[in-house]
Formats: structure tokens, sequence, C-alpha cells
């Protein structure tokens, strides 16, 4: 498929703005169920100078996935994590789902943790991406209401191998 995940620049504002709305609209269907107060409220903070301002951010770490398509590059994933260990955005476009987009880009915000050394990363997830990122080492630690009105997952994952093994609880202490 010839996918490459690369950091993100302010180039690819535009391109990831579109690709935020579009897999919130059509690839999260399942979570909004096309309320539109829910949607709206969702899709209210997705434009391009917040992307831009996300991107600009020096406390933020964004990456894109794009392909080439006759020539033409492509972003068919975005992802951003902060320096406060929160993962705010990760996104593929709905009909790449399951082809290992998401699972590179949550790579590379791993990895960027790691070189911030922090321990803990963690989310809210709407229901429909809970299993992708449980999959991947993301304890599900119950049910939270995210900022626009939707019911998600708490998800969290310690990053360092010589940690305990994952138990439900988010706690951000040393021990």
């Amino acid at each position: 498929m010839g996918i490459d995940i690369r950091q993100a620049t302010p180039n690819d504002a535009q391109a990831a703005c579109r690709l935020l709305r579009h897999s919130i609209e059509e690839g999260c269907m399942p979570d909004h169920g096309g309320r539109p107060e829910i949607l709206q409220a969702w899709l209210g903070n997705k434009t391009t100078d917040n992307v831009l301002g996300w991107l600009a951010s020096p406390s933020n770490y964004a990456v894109v996935a794009d392909r080439d398509v006759d020539g033409v590059r492509e972003v068919v994933g975005f992802a951003l994590v902060n320096q406060a260990g929160k993962v705010p955005l990760c996104y593929v476009r709905p009909d790449l789902l399951r082809k290992g987009v998401g699972t590179a880009l949550l790579c590379a915000l791993e990895a960027q943790a790691r070189a911030w050394n922090i321990r803990k990363l963690h989310m809210q997830s709407p229901g429909s991406a809970s299993a992708f990122f449980e999959r991947r080492g993301y304890v599900n630690a119950g049910k939270d209401k995210a900022c626009y009105g939707l019911e998600c997952d708490f998800l969290w994952k310690q990053l360092d191998a010589e940690s305990a093994p994952a138990r439900k609880r988010f706690c951000n202490c040393s021990q």
C-alpha cells in the first residue's frame, strides 16, 4: 500500500483537518449515530486553524500517514500526543482501517513519548475504536464522558518495560 509515517508539518494542516472530519463523520458513525448535537460538538474544533495551532505547540508531537496516489501525496492518517501523556487524536481514513495505518501511527506516538520520558499514555476513545487500542496493550479503565458529550472509554498504557503488570486503575504516581 506504500504508507509512510512522518512528523506532521504546517503544510499538512488542511489535509489533516479534512482527514479528521471525514474519519469522524463516516468512520465514527457507530459512536455518534448521526446525532447532530454530538457530531457538531465533535467536529467543532476540527478546523485548519486549530490543526495549525496543534502543530505549532512545542508540547505536541503529531504524525501523518501518507501515501502516493498518482504522484500526489495523500494524508490517510493523523495522530497527536502531548507532553502530558495524552493522545487526543488518532484517526485513519475509514476505508483504510485494519490495514496497519493506525498501528504505525500509534507506534510513532509511543516512540516520541518514550523519547520525552513519558511513562504512561492515556486517552478517551469512542467505543468503536477501543478494541483497537486494547489489542495494542492499552487498558480499558471504564467509561468516561468526552468533552463533546459522547460516552467514551478511558484507556491508558504503561510504556516502560520495568513496570508492574497493567491494571485497570490509572495513576501517574511512581508506584
